[in-house]
């Protein structure tokens, strides 16, 4: 494997990642009742943003000292705060592990999947003493080990599956059966997935396929800086959201604005929170 995030860390992909699962998670946690929170691909929880200075430039290097209105950017800065005030310093920068144990209550656990040994070592220095949060961390393939963990005991779930897409159609291909199977073995879990926007029609065809292989609401959040099908490496990012909490396209919408609004390159970009019919 080529790909290391390390490397990506803190790019606008990472944060429009980052701030739809704080918006997911808020929303889940108006329940009392507990949740597991699962990742199939971790990462090492902290990353230190000079190994990605140019492109972290221009994602949260553009939010920083800056004022949201929105809840979920406001949350994230102040997380970034929190962690920076710590152990990881000035350039340190939060992966979604430690952003969503920071968010994790005592009634909820969480479980971490990460192919690279050493990135699970890290992963695990990252969230020690994390308090009161039940957390595992497991090394391998996150796909596989997903099959394992669902349905939880908490009788809910959230899942986040952020594949490195390096070898693009096999990604996307195994991104597209795990859902299934997650979906299968707990129709009501809420599932997040992370996607390279590229060639556009090659990300309608995508979701076109996904839609045809489940029966549950979907939800689809872009944020584009370039136009379309430009000849760029990534044209923008996209979440989509299973099983999506209440009201939660008006909130990403808001977010996802304002968030576009401070990381706009130029004409051409824009944001689409949007419904997805499974066929």
């Amino acid at each position: 494997m080529k790909y290391r995030h390390i490397y990506h860390a803190g790019n606008f992909a990472d944060v429009h990642k980052h701030v739809t699962l704080l918006a997911v998670l808020a929303a889940l946690k108006r329940k009392e009742k507990g949740f597991l929170y699962l990742e199939t691909h971790a990462g090492r929880g902290v990353y230190d943003l000079a190994d990605s200075a140019a492109e972290s430039q221009q994602g949260i290097g553009r939010l920083v000292g800056t004022e949201c209105v929105a809840a979920p950017l406001r949350r994230y800065l102040a997380l970034l705060e929190r962690l920076r005030a710590g152990r990881a310093g000035a350039r340190g920068y939060p992966g979604s592990p430690w952003l969503a144990v920071s968010e994790l209550r005592a009634q909820d656990r969480a479980l971490f999947v990460e192919a690279m040994p050493e990135e699970a070592r890290a992963l695990e220095r990252a969230l020690s003493g994390a308090g009161t949060v039940r957390i595992r961390t497991e090394t391998g393939d996150g796909f596989e080990k997903l099959r394992s963990a669902l349905p939880p005991p908490q009788g809910r779930a959230l899942t986040l599956i952020d594949p490195p897409y390096e070898d693009t159609r096999r990604d996307f291909e195994r991104t597209s059966a795990a859902v299934a199977d997650a979906l299968k073995r707990f129709p009501t879990g809420v599932v997040l997935v992370w996607y390279p926007v590229k060639i556009a029609r090659d990300t309608d065809r995508w979701l076109d396929g996904v839609a045809s292989r489940i029966t549950r609401a979907m939800l689809t959040a872009e944020l584009r800086l370039y136009p379309a099908d430009s000849r760029v490496a990534l044209n923008g990012s996209g979440m989509l959201i299973i099983n999506p909490p209440y009201q939660l396209d008006a909130e990403l919408a808001e977010s996802l604005a304002e968030l576009y609004g401070r990381l706009a390159v130029g004409p051409g970009g824009g944001i689409a929170v949007r419904p997805r019919v499974p066929r």
